[in-house]
């Protein structure tokens, strides 16, 4: 008995041959002078007359030998196509993950699709932004976002002081030199916000995302052993074309 998997092989090397057969007929047929042919032979008017040779030109293609090429070319597709798209109609697999079934009785041409989106899932999820590691965060329910720990920093201004170099005398006024000190004014607390998920939710997403994609191509191998039985609708499909 037929399996699935093995049609969809061969469908691949029946589509490569039917394409190059029927463009070799194509290819042929798109080449006029063939089709054509002559036939001239030269009679004189009396028998003294000149003798000419005869000319032929002999039909090297013929339609009617290029319509049944063509059918060979193609009969077999179309069969082989038929046969494996009937047998998809009725190819199912469960989709299991750490041992339970996540999806059962999948059709394999959902499995196919599976496989395609998921590709895109991982390629969407390894992206997903990240916490800062440099930083310890924790989760406000309230908010919905995670908060990094507070931090603490100083807020200084320059004040102005004065700095007497030499005491004032009866005869010298007083020495001063102004200079300016930073002086702590005030404190700033400061906390980070973030709407990124920790590194770790990401590891275990694309985890998730992982297995499922080894679960569907397990799944779809299995449907693809389903037995099949060939359909033969190439010839009738011809037959009527063709006839």
């Amino acid at each position: 008995m037929t399996k699935l998997n093995q049609i969809i092989a061969i469908e691949k090397t029946a589509k490569s041959a039917a394409k190059k057969d029927f463009g070799d007929v194509y290819q042929t047929l798109n080449k006029v002078n063939l089709t054509s042919g002559i036939t001239r032979t030269y009679q004189s008017k009396d028998d003294e007359g000149e003798t000419l040779p005869s000319e032929i030109q002999l039909v090297q293609i013929n339609v009617a030998d290029s319509l049944k090429a063509a059918t060979a070319a193609l009969t077999r597709l179309f069969d082989v196509t038929a046969t494996k798209e009937t047998a998809n109609t009725s190819a199912k697999a469960d989709v299991v993950v750490e041992g339970k079934v996540l999806l059962s009785d999948v059709p394999v041409t959902y499995l196919l699709f599976l496989e395609r989106e998921l590709v895109d899932l991982k390629t969407f999820v390894s992206n997903l932004p990240t916490l800062d590691p440099a930083f310890s965060w924790n989760y406000d329910e309230n908010t919905g976002v995670y908060e990094s720990d507070p931090v603490e920093t100083t807020r200084t201004k320059k004040i102005p002081k004065n700095w007497v170099k030499a005491e004032a005398t009866d005869k010298h006024p007083a020495q001063v030199e102004i200079f300016h000190e930073d002086v702590i004014v005030g404190t700033w607390k400061t906390i980070k916000m973030s709407g990124a998920i920790p590194a770790t939710r990401r590891v275990e997403l694309l985890t998730r995302v992982q297995q499922l994609s080894d679960a569907v191509a397990f799944a779809r191998e299995t449907a693809n052993n389903t037995d099949v039985s060939d359909v033969k609708v190439g010839a009738k499909v011809f037959s009527f074309l063709f006839a």
